[in-house]
């Protein structure tokens, strides 16, 4: 993994938020709160890397972007 890490998406959802990471297709996680889904993220990233070392996948580089567009008020 690089210095920066893999990028994640955060759903808000009713009733709690969902993350996923583009670049780990299957790697998904939530949480009741955005703070409590990032860390759940960090685990399951942990757990999913680990699981494809031992599968013997390669593991992907990260290469999703993230931005935000600014638009008028």
């Amino acid at each position: 993994m690089n210095e920066k890490g893999y990028a994640i998406v955060i759903e808000p959802g009713p009733n709690n938020f969902s993350a996923y990471v583009p670049d780990l297709p299957g790697c998904i996680t939530t949480g009741h709160t955005e703070a409590e889904v990032k860390r759940n993220m960090k685990e399951a990233i942990e757990l999913h890397l680990s699981g494809m070392r031992e599968d013997g996948d390669a593991i992907p580089e990260p290469t999703t972007l993230v931005d935000y567009v600014p638009l008028a008020s």
